[in-house]
């Protein structure tokens, strides 16, 4: 499954109505988008269960497994998201 940028935009979307101030694609989507099976996201700005329900609804509105990491609080995982991930937002 190749990831569109029609996905990555409504992502992008979504995350800025559930209030994302960071948005950062990392993983398989970034280093292979041709061969990702999944979305890897980490999110900034997106209080408590909210994060789970903007998880929920990407997946039901683009139709791919996203896996979601909260970028706070900071941890050595975030920081190397960061680095080697891409920016949406």
């Amino acid at each position: 499954m190749a990831i569109s940028q029609a996905q990555i935009e409504k992502i992008i979307s979504l995350a800025k109505s559930y209030g994302a101030t960071r948005l950062i694609l990392f993983g398989s989507a970034v280093e292979m988008p041709e061969k990702a099976r999944d979305i890897d996201v980490a999110c900034d700005g997106v209080p408590g269960w909210k994060l789970y329900e903007f998880a929920a609804r990407v997946e039901d509105e683009i139709g791919t497994n996203l896996d979601i990491v909260p970028l706070s609080p900071p941890s050595k995982f975030t920081e190397y998201i960061k680095t080697k991930g891409k920016i949406l937002l």
